[in-house]
C-alpha cells in the first residue's frame, strides 16, 4: 500500500490542503487518516471510496491502477469532481468562483463580457 499512502499525500498537496483537512473532508478522524497517509493501515472499500470522493479522484488512481495524475474525465465525473471541490468552500469564495465560472462559460460560448 506504499503507492496508496504516497498518492494520498500527493493528492492533498495538489489540492493545497493538509492531510488533516483531507481526512476531515472524507469524514475521518485525523489520526485514522494519518495511518492511511503514512502507510500503516489500509482502508476498507467504503472508506476508500469516501476518501477518493473527498479528494476528487478515483479509487483506481489512489491504488495505482491508472496513470499518474489520471482522473476520470467524462462530463458527469467532471461535474461530480467540481461539486465535491466547491462543497467545502466558504460562501464568499463560492460566490467568487461562480462569477469566474460564469465568465469562462460566456467566453466558451463566444458571448461578450458584461
Amino acid at each position: 500500500m506504499d503507492i496508496f499512502a504516497r498518492r494520498l499525500r500527493e493528492r492533498a498537496e495538489q489540492l493545497g490542503i493538509s492531510n488533516a483537512e483531507a481526512g476531515r473532508r472524507a469524514g475521518l478522524d485525523e489520526r485514522r487518516y494519518a495511518h492511511y497517509a503514512n502507510g500503516r493501515r489500509e482502508p476498507d472499500l467504503a472508506t476508500l471510496i469516501r476518501i477518493a470522493e473527498a479528494l476528487a479522484t478515483t479509487p483506481n488512481w489512489l491504488l495505482g491502477f491508472s496513470a499518474e495524475g489520471e482522473v476520470s474525465s467524462t462530463r458527469s465525473d467532471l461535474l461530480d469532481r467540481l461539486q465535491q471541490a466547491v462543497s467545502t468552500m466558504p460562501e464568499a469564495e463560492l460566490r467568487r468562483f461562480c462569477i469566474q465560472a460564469e465568465a469562462i462559460a460566456r467566453d466558451a460560448q463566444g458571448k461578450p463580457r458584461v
